[in-house]
């Protein structure tokens, strides 16, 4: 028995100091994974959504602004906490699959291309660009046809979908970004020919020439 119990603490013992930096490891990357994903993640809904508000306080006055310009809906949290909970579920029983950096990092570049797109038309749109489909024309509602509206007519909409989409990329969460794209692009397939409609009635043939010339920056949108 002696000779048993030294046989089993030479054979067991130093497997058991060999296994144990491998759980560490596993546990420190899987902390570590989702420490990185959740906290870029966080960062860009506030900043997106703080912006948007900040922005519209400084080209329309604070009078003139109210919480909706944060661009909050019912729907739009329900989006949210559906990625969040595919994330959980995933990071637990797949956590292999919030491994693959490269497409996490694609989607953080998406997320920043997305980002810089929606501001850059706001910004160039300045008092023409509101939150809400104008259906009445007044003095400051111009037709922009300069900077990046030379591109795209409608930038805003498709930075939005390139963020909004970036974001569940950067999370790995291949569900949330079917989802995110078909949502989105439906929700902007609609909007725009809603929108367009009111904007041929302000801008007439100059409209027209205009969106014949230039794309709508929403993919199958015309």
């Amino acid at each position: 028995m002696p000779f048993i119990n030294h046989l089993w603490e030479y054979v067991v013992t130093p497997l058991s100091v060999l296994q144990m930096p491998s759980s560490i490891s596993f546990a420190e990357i899987l902390s570590y994974t989702a420490c990185r994903q959740l906290s870029q993640m966080f960062l860009a809904v506030v900043f997106f959504h703080s912006s948007e508000y900040i922005l519209a306080v400084a080209i329309h006055g604070r009078s003139n602004v109210t919480l909706r310009s944060l661009l909050i809906s019912k729907n739009y949290l329900l989006a949210m906490i559906f990625s969040l909970l595919e994330y959980i579920v995933e990071i637990v029983l797949f956590p292999g699959l919030k491994e693959h950096w490269w497409i996490s990092d694609t989607g953080l570049a998406l997320v920043v291309i997305g980002e810089f797109t929606r501001k850059l038309a706001i910004i160039t749109a300045g008092r023409a660009f509101t939150h809400l489909i104008k259906v009445y024309h007044d003095e400051h509602h111009l037709l922009i046809t300069h900077g990046i509206y030379r591109f795209v007519r409608h930038p805003g909409y498709s930075g939005f979908f390139i963020w909004s989409v970036g974001t569940q990329i950067m999370l790995c969460n291949p569900i949330s970004t079917v989802g995110f794209a078909i949502v989105v692009w439906k929700f902007f397939a609609e909007r725009i020919p809603h929108e367009e409609y009111f904007l041929k009635r302000f801008f007439g043939s100059e409209y027209e020439e205009y969106a014949h010339r230039v794309p709508s920056g929403v993919p199958f949108v015309k």
